[in-house]
């Protein structure tokens, strides 16, 4: 019997070109690829954090490379064979936004990829392609004299309909520094288990293990670790000391504020990173119902609190909409529902999310988003408090959806934030809206709603 060959060694470029080619063709997820490609064709640590930048990078600089590429391919780059796209696109990557890469080094890769993978045609192009970019430095530049909408989205690489969108609900100079955050690379930060440490007790154990850590000035369990590496792999987390979680998306659980002994509904829970805040802030005292619409998702909340040793959490797989069908009424001192959404707020993290979401998709989310509110807030004991959240920034998914939401169930009312977020403006009326540009942290949107 023929045993089958090992996969032949890949370059971090070669990789790279592959991820984004099938990105593109294949509608992937960039972070999913990536890290499968990874795991099949493994790199020494120096190549696998250039394989990486170049495909985030790449997918954040798209229509930027593009609108450069246009001048030096003749036929336009949409005329390309997909693969030689990608080679172009990550090599001009290199020239323009790496400076620590040698010119020739990012030339001469790019040829003899395109050598390997195409023909002498093709590797001439390319070599022609790019030294013409070398010897036009100068002019790739962005017009001033633009729209701003056209000249915002060239100068950061976002779609027109979005910045549109964002200087009409924020003006323009926020739109820019929306834009300018999302392609700045998301810092790592990670909850304490206070189950098991204290804030202060894992800042001391994290630093004597050589990680580079600071307090969060936003969340109060989080923590920045600025040297490191990808904390899931670290023994902290294993040991269940902590859960990589951004920022922003700690202040969810500090906005719900359970208490110990209460009931508490997680509507549209996985993977599970904030039903198990709510644990630890309640001591794993009470009760917390977690749920799903997908069988996969609802054990990737079971893992969460096996990991982390909370034991009062009960995971069910089921369409929060019909949660009124199968619970008692207003039976949950606590109702969280963080939304599904168009996740505008994750650029950073998901860089292919901007160019793959349409306006049309927002009308349709908000309707989703209203029918769940619908839903959660007849869960919600009287008096008891409904938080809905979301990781988008559109104001048909936040502060429209909250307003019409309060028109239509008068016996809700806005309210406070708890003291934990009562330095974020907003915090005092009951709405708190981050965005990427204002803490480093992922775009967010909480409000607290109080059944009368």
């Amino acid at each position: 019997m023929k045993r089958s060959s090992p996969p032949r060694p890949q370059s971090a470029r070669e990789l790279a070109m592959d991820v984004l080619t099938r990105v593109e063709q294949e509608g992937a997820y960039s972070n999913l690829l990536l890290n499968q490609s990874l795991q099949k064709h493994p790199l020494d640590r120096p190549d696998a954090a250039l394989a990486t930048e170049l495909v985030y990078g790449t997918i954040q600089r798209l229509n930027t490379l593009d609108h450069w590429l246009s001048r030096f391919v003749a036929k336009g780059v949409n005329s390309l064979t997909p693969w030689v796209r990608s080679l172009l696109r990550m090599s001009l990557y290199q020239l323009v936004y790496l400076d620590r890469i040698p010119e020739h080094a990012a030339v001469n890769e790019a040829v003899n990829l395109a050598k390997r993978r195409g023909h002498a045609g093709i590797s001439g192009m390319v070599n022609g392609v790019l030294r013409n970019a070398i010897r036009q430095r100068g002019a790739l530049t962005i017009p001033a004299d633009l729209p701003p909408a056209q000249r915002i989205a060239l100068q950061h690489s976002h779609p027109v309909w979005m910045v549109e969108a964002w200087i009409a609900q924020y003006g323009e100079a926020t739109a820019e520094r929306i834009c300018a955050a999302n392609n700045v690379a998301p810092r790592v930060s990670v909850r304490v288990n206070t189950m098991r440490a204290s804030r202060d007790r894992l800042l001391a154990v994290m630093a004597n293990g050589g990680v580079a850590v600071r307090p969060s000035e936003l969340a109060p369990a989080g923590i920045l670790a600025e040297s490191g590496g990808n904390m899931a792999f670290s023994s902290w987390y294993r040991e269940g000391l902590l859960s990589v979680q951004d920022e922003s998306s700690m202040l969810v659980a500090e906005a719900v504020d359970p208490q110990s002994g209460m009931r508490v509904l997680d509507c549209c829970a996985a993977p599970g990173g904030k039903t198990a805040h709510m644990a630890e802030r309640m001591g794993d005292r009470g009760h917390i119902l977690a749920c799903d619409m997908h069988e996969h998702k609802r054990l990737l909340i079971e893992e969460q609190a096996g990991r982390l040793g909370l034991t009062c959490i009960e995971t069910r797989t089921a369409d929060a909409r019909d949660l009124p069908a199968q619970l008692e009424p207003g039976s949950f001192d606590r109702v969280l529902l963080d939304a599904p959404c168009s996740g505008l707020g994750v650029i950073r993290r998901k860089p292919d999310l901007k160019w793959a979401k349409r306006p049309e998709e927002v009308e349709a989310i908000a309707r989703l988003q209203a029918e769940l509110l619908a839903s959660a807030q007849q869960l919600v004991a009287p008096g008891g408090v409904l938080v809905y959240s979301t990781c988008t920034l559109t104001a048909e998914e936040n502060e429209t959806a909250v307003s019409r939401f309060l028109a239509e169930h008068p016996g809700f009312r806005l309210e406070a934030m708890p003291a934990a977020l009562g330095h974020i403006p907003g915090a005092e009326r009951g709405i708190v809206s981050i965005l990427p540009c204002d803490y480093g942290s992922d775009g967010f949107f909480i409000a607290r709603l109080r059944r009368a």
